[in-house]
């Protein structure tokens, strides 16, 4: 809505934004990325979805009501000005922990050391591209600040990258400015965080870990390039903690996970990044937001059939209130993500199954009644009443979520088998699968090619030495 009030006030004509008590630094933080400082707000005290109707009356008649007409009848809100450095200015000379100090204090940091992004190091990153640090990849909200090889680097330096992963980091944030990924919703109140998925011979030159800990900290590519990602959400998109990003727990920032392609060439299955639309041996990136996720440490059996309703289960129970993305709010954009371990792909492979065919089993069988379906949407997603025969009806969803009226027929949970993403990553030797929720639309898969400079085996042999 303040967008639409930032459009309106710009034409001359005044607005009032109503907005919930624990949203109105987050209001006005937005306000100034949309270009104007002090868009009017109109405060609702606490949260609607925890009052009566006549507490909620008791309350726009009290407070909000007073606020809203105050801001039709005054003058309208002002241009934002700008007061933040340049992009090369130099805003802090002294020590690690002086510097350390200034960036905490003025929120350039995640709350952890970081290093300091000096002219030097910066320089050290821009050698990996063959793009002028000028280069402008997009425009990133809330803040709409421009995202570029620069400041790509500037952040590269802090998360403690080292300087040949600039390519990977240039192809993540062209990832994070398309439109279809949606980094505008990056601070949404689930507190959804991006798993970034790795592919390509760069898995191997970089030494990204590929095997048992997979998701775990401790190895540098994994762990510093999924800090730059949060890192750059915060200093460039302008996601802040108790402004912009409304994240009600939140989760941390995702190590890197890379895909065992040596395993995937063995047993004849696609990557993530030829799922995505890549050739095979492309270096890619591919991008995601989940809301959570969890372990299933053992999927038993030495069958597909035995294996299989493990994956099945867990794939509908983590994935419960974020079915409104399969119908109501976003339609067809949930994409839940499962990683199983090496073995257990192989298992699945030994049979003769196809990674498709695993796509299709768990259409099948990851389904809840349509009663279910229904009542999450109507009574816990607070969607009003819901039918999925109307949905049908009206073409709003396919056909296979009405095929009777029977309430306990089994409905899936996205619209066709390929919306289930399936990597292959962790322990080769044990027999474990992870399972992610996923947030819709806001987060879609997004995927980019990496470019690599033309003299990138020199330059990555000379780091080496």
């Amino acid at each position: 809505m303040l967008r639409a009030s930032a459009a309106c006030e710009a034409a001359g004509y005044p607005t009032s934004s109503l907005t919930c008590e624990g949203f109105f630094k987050q209001a006005a933080a937005t306000s100034i990325g949309l270009g104007m400082r002090n868009i009017p707000l109109a405060l609702v005290p606490g949260h609607i979805g925890t009052k009566s109707k006549e507490d909620l009356r008791h309350d726009i008649l009290g407070v909000t009501l007073d606020a809203v007409v105050g801001n039709l009848t005054s003058a309208g809100a002002s241009q934002a000005d700008s007061a933040e450095p340049g992009a090369r200015d130099v805003v802090v000379k002294g020590g690690f922990n002086a510097v350390n100090r200034f960036f905490y204090e003025r929120e350039y940091s995640d709350g952890l050391p970081i290093v300091p992004p000096t002219k030097e190091a910066i320089d050290q990153f821009l050698k990996f591209t063959d793009r002028s640090p000028d280069d402008v990849l997009g425009v990133l909200l809330p803040d709409r600040r421009a995202a570029t090889i620069w400041n790509v680097a500037v952040n590269g330096v802090m998360a403690g990258c080292r300087p040949e992963y600039m390519p990977l980091l240039i192809a993540l944030i062209e990832a994070m400015c398309d439109p279809k990924y949606g980094v505008e919703h990056s601070g949404n109140t689930p507190g959804g965080d991006t798993l970034i998925i790795l592919n390509g011979p760069i898995i191997k030159d970089l030494e990204f870990n590929d095997s048992q800990g997979a998701m775990r900290d401790g190895f540098l590519p994994n762990t510093s390039v999924g800090r730059f990602w949060r890192l750059y959400l915060r200093n460039v998109a302008g996601f802040l903690l108790h402004k912009t990003d409304k994240a009600t727990f939140g989760n941390t920032w995702r190590v890197v996970l890379a895909e065992n392609e040596a395993v995937l060439k063995s047993i004849g299955w696609s990557t993530i990044s030829a799922d995505m639309g890549f050739k095979a041996g492309d270096n890619t990136v591919t991008i995601s937001r989940f809301t959570g996720g969890g372990t299933l440490s053992s999927v038993t059996g030495s069958t597909p059939e035995e294996m299989l309703p493990y994956l099945a289960d867990s794939l509908v129970r983590f994935n419960n209130w974020q079915i409104t993305f399969t119908t109501s709010h976003g339609p067809g954009t949930l994409r839940p993500l499962a990683v199983i371990t090496p073995i257990i792909a192989e298992t699945i492979a030994k049979a003769g199954w196809k990674k498709s065919d695993v796509q299709k089993y768990l259409f099948e069988h990851a389904r809840i009644s349509a009663h279910d379906f229904e009542r999450q949407l109507r009574d816990w997603n607070i969607r009003g009443v819901w039918d999925l025969k109307d949905d049908v009806t009206h073409d709003r969803i396919p056909k296979v979520f009405y095929e009777s009226d029977d309430p306990k027929r089994m409905v899936p949970i996205v619209w066709k088998p390929e919306d289930f993403m399936i990597a292959v990553g962790g322990d080769p030797l044990r027999n474990n699968a992870y399972v992610f929720a996923h947030n819709g639309f806001l987060g879609f898969p997004t995927a980019k090619k990496i470019d690599l400079p033309k003299n990138w085996a020199q330059l990555l042999a000379a780091q080496k030495r």
